[in-house]
């Protein structure tokens, strides 16, 4: 069994505190080693944190801050995310926040469809699959998967596991939809992430929820597996998680430290617009003047 982290925020928020006790109780401690890190947040389209569809980039930011604490203020950090169907990175950054942490703390911002990347052939059941894999998460010393918690039309349900579907530079990702559990396998199978911090501050739903939790793991397959069931979701059904775990990436099996599961289960949000939801985004952003400055109009 892996250990999951379920820590409360708190009414004020205190996201340090929550993110340190997060990796407290699971035990986690930063290496002297570390000198090049990459955090993958959720980046998904251009939908602000607010809505729960992405990761908050405060929340990014506490993790840097904590990082250096515990390293050295000398550690290069990069953020890292990809060009996809329907959002590139250079608005999304700066549409949603990160380039303004990027200059404040000195951290990288890297669009990995832009980067050194080699060729790879990864082996899931019987198939064989190729990808490009991003040099600089290669090489990285520290790999941490930053998610949030969100029911998904496709894989049924997101966060760890299918976050790491962002680190596939090729940008028409639309393409691998129809084997989209292999692909996310395949994907983390590549590039296994180190450490995952679940930013699950807020839910998303028909409303946005606040949940106030911060979730930790170095299982991807078991955070998912936890954050499943948060959602209202069976884990067992859910076929990116038992392949994962099929494919030896993490455990189904787990045990949750700090706050209760059944505490955050009876707050997540039981419904999801999100259809609705990008045709009002897509509304406002078009009424003021922004579907080509964020490259909507393809």
């Amino acid at each position: 069994m892996s250990l999951v982290s379920l820590v409360e925020a708190g009414k004020n928020c205190e996201i340090n505190r929550a993110i340190a006790n997060s990796l407290e109780l699971i035990g986690f401690e930063f290496s002297s080693d570390i000198r090049n890190v990459v955090i993958k947040p959720n980046m998904c389209y251009y939908w602000d944190y607010s809505t729960g569809e992405t990761t908050d980039p405060k929340f990014v930011e506490a993790i840097i801050k904590f990082i250096r604490d515990q390293t050295s203020s000398k550690v290069n950090i990069s953020i890292v995310e990809s060009d996809a169907s329907a959002m590139k990175c250079k608005y999304a950054f700066r549409f949603l926040g990160y380039e303004k942490i990027a200059g404040k703390n000195k951290v990288e911002l890297v669009n990995l469809s832009k980067e050194k990347s080699e060729m790879a052939k990864v082996t899931i059941g019987d198939s064989i699959l190729y990808f490009k894999h991003p040099q600089i998460i290669r090489d990285a010393d520290l790999r941490v998967n930053v998610p949030v918690i969100k029911r998904h039309s496709l894989t049924k349900i997101s966060c760890a596991l299918k976050n790491i579907y962002g680190c596939n530079p090729y940008p028409m990702k639309y393409k691998y939809h129809k084997k989209i559990d292999k692909v996310i396998v395949a994907l983390n199978k590549m590039m296994e992430f180190d450490l995952c911090i679940v930013d699950a501050l807020i839910a998303s739903g028909s409303q946005p929820k606040k949940l106030d939790l911060v979730m930790a793991g170095l299982d991807q397959v078991a955070i998912d597996a936890v954050a499943a069931k948060i959602a209202g979701v069976n884990p067992r059904r859910v076929r990116h998680i038992t392949l994962a775990s099929e494919e030896s990436l993490g455990n189904l099996s787990f045990i949750t430290k700090g706050e209760t599961l059944e505490h955050f289960q009876k707050k997540f949000p039981r419904e999801h617009l999100k259809s609705e939801m990008m045709k009002v985004g897509y509304r406002v952003v078009t009424k003021l003047g922004l579907s080509n400055r964020l490259g909507l109009a393809q």
